[in-house]
């Protein structure tokens, strides 16, 4: 990584080691297997320059922290992470085409938004889009990582990280904490009143008016990456529940309540017939 302040060194190297985190997560719930992603901070010796063969991506984020992240994969790289993905569609390829880098730019696409859902605990409400760049960015980058994904040296995965200024800028500003002011060493310390007593009830009536968005889940159905490609207007996707079985209610992606589908004034409804238990 190049050199910067240690407070925007400590917040680009969370960063990038949550970005490596969720691609070992992600892999892994695909393959079934265990996938180590590491870190590297120094250009892996078998990496090759630049190459118009390689798969250039720009993660642009926005919201709470704005700025963009380039990732950089050679043909050797995008291939196996093709392969990764795409299973035995892919085990025998040899060279990379315009499938192969759409499958990349899906996985990577699952990547970002799961990476977006992991950095809310510390920069707050933002997105990551990804899409594929003609070539590599054109702005300097601020700090470059690269990262590994599998133990093989044969199959491993490397992938270069460039982040730009603005993203830089914004991880350190995003992780700052102001420093506590210093006591005054000669005023003598003041005497303070007992804290009123705790009130859970008063404390829970500040929540009651916030809004919570619910989902219905009618059911659901996992899809090779062909089978999405090939949806057109008119295609049906079976899913995996009844029509009479009851459909989930869902707050931040758990069940809540279960209940009957009806229909209220022209919209539709959910008659709760089961509350999932508090928690």
């Amino acid at each position: 990584m190049s050199s910067a302040t240690s407070a925007e060194l400590q917040a680009v190297a969370h960063y990038i080691q949550t970005w490596a985190d969720v691609f070992s997560q992600t892999l892994a719930e695909i393959t079934q297997s265990p996938l180590p992603c590491a870190v590297l901070g120094d250009v892996p010796s078998e990496v090759t320059a630049a190459s118009e063969t390689d798969l250039s991506i720009i993660a642009a984020s926005s919201g709470t922290l704005r700025g963009e992240l380039s990732l950089r994969l050679t043909a050797s790289s995008t291939l196996q992470l093709a392969k990764f993905f795409m299973g035995e569609m892919a085990a025998a390829a040899t060279e990379v085409t315009a499938e192969h880098r759409e499958a990349v730019l899906e996985l990577l696409r699952q990547v970002g938004g799961l990476a977006a859902s992991s950095f809310k605990a510390t920069y707050g409400e933002l997105q990551i889009h990804l899409d594929a760049a003609p070539a590599a960015p054109s702005w300097p980058p601020s700090d470059t990582a690269w990262l590994r994904i599998g133990e093989d040296p044969a199959k491993a995965v490397l992938i270069e990280i460039q982040l730009s200024a603005a993203l830089a800028a914004g991880l350190r500003t995003g992780r700052e904490e102001s420093p506590a002011p210093l006591p005054d060493p000669v005023a003598p310390p003041l005497e303070t009143a007992p804290p009123p007593p705790h009130d859970e009830k008063v404390n829970l009536d500040l929540l009651m008016n916030v809004e919570l968005a619910v989902t219905l889940r009618f059911g659901s159905r996992e899809l090779l990456l062909r089978e999405v490609l090939d949806l057109i207007p008119g295609s049906v996707v079976d899913l995996d529940r009844q029509v009479h079985d009851p459909v989930d209610m869902l707050l931040d992606g758990r069940v809540i309540a279960r209940g009957e589908v009806v229909v209220m004034d022209g919209n539709y409804g959910l008659r709760v017939t089961e509350v999932a238990p508090a928690t």
